[in-house]
């Protein structure tokens, strides 16, 4: 598939002033969240919700990070997900969750993002 880059901007929920535009971002659809520098979304006063959660990494080692509450905003659109506070040394990644939240898929021959269309809704029958 190739891999692209792109910027990525993080609002605080509750207090939308509180925002900044960071990254670059590795597009990551084998990434199941997306991961910010810590520091920045302490500087937004974002909370660490769940502590210690456990990720794997690529090459098989287990590490722990804690993850809060943001606003992901992406090539125009947002949506609000479950974010991983990156430590020194961790890739900053755009991960599938935020993605599907957005609305957006890679068009992979182009290394971008696209619209995914309208959103599938269910039916019902009486």
């Amino acid at each position: 598939m190739g891999t692209f880059s792109t910027p990525v901007t993080i609002r605080n929920v509750v207090k939308r002033d509180l925002e900044a535009e960071l990254g670059p971002f590795l597009v990551d659809t084998g990434s199941e969240y997306t991961w910010a520098p810590g520091q920045a979304l302490e500087t937004l006063e974002i909370g660490r919700e769940k502590k210690d959660l456990t990720f794997v990494m690529a090459n098989g080692v287990q590490i722990t990070r804690s993850v809060g509450f943001a606003i992901v905003q992406v090539a125009g659109t947002f949506t609000v997900d479950e974010v991983v506070f990156a430590e020194d040394g961790d890739l900053l990644l755009l991960g599938a969750r935020s993605l599907e939240g957005l609305n957006l898929m890679v068009d992979s021959s182009g290394k971008k993002l696209v619209a995914a269309g309208p959103l599938p809704a269910a039916t019902g029958s009486h």
